[in-house]
């Protein structure tokens, strides 16, 4: 009896942290304005990322950065999303980054799984950022909360 009893807490654990998991997966969650309009130079600077560092020009609204593997299936799928979101939408741009050839950027942004988005603002500051696949409608959530343009939410 005692060997069911634990078999079931058991698989309510599991099924509990699996539907954590999963409610989790690509939700944006942005960075607090006031925690980087008070931040040093130093730190603030490490907020932000470069045209030169991305190795493509800023989306006049927004740009999605993706941090993406080679063997990674979410982040196909994440990627056609932004691909989409960004053509069906002006002032957008979509940059992915393989984490292997980026380990400076992973290491500064804290990026500890693929797909993990970054949502930047025209001026390269990081507003937010998304982790796991990406569906459109957290994307298109993510540009309305971080940078307001008329993007309708559905």
């Amino acid at each position: 009896m005692l060997r069911l009893v634990l078999v079931v807490a058991l698989l309510a654990v599991a099924t509990a942290l699996g539907l954590w998991w999963r409610a989790r997966n690509g939700r944006y969650t942005a960075v607090d304005p006031a925690l980087l309009a008070s931040a040093p130079a130093d730190v603030a600077d490490d907020s932000r990322l470069t045209a030169a560092e991305l190795g493509a020009p800023f989306g006049a609204r927004a740009t999605f950065v993706q941090f993406s593997s080679e063997v990674c299936a979410p982040c196909r799928r994440t990627h056609a999303v932004l691909a989409q979101v960004v053509s069906e939408h002006e002032g957008l741009s979509h940059v992915e980054m393989d984490v292997v050839e980026h380990l400076d950027l992973v290491r500064r942004f804290g990026i500890m799984r693929t797909p993990t988005t970054l949502l930047l603002d025209a001026h390269g500051v990081v507003v937010g950022r998304m982790s796991g696949a990406t569906d459109r409608r957290h994307a298109l959530a993510a540009l309305e909360a971080s940078c307001p343009g008329g993007v309708p939410a559905a």
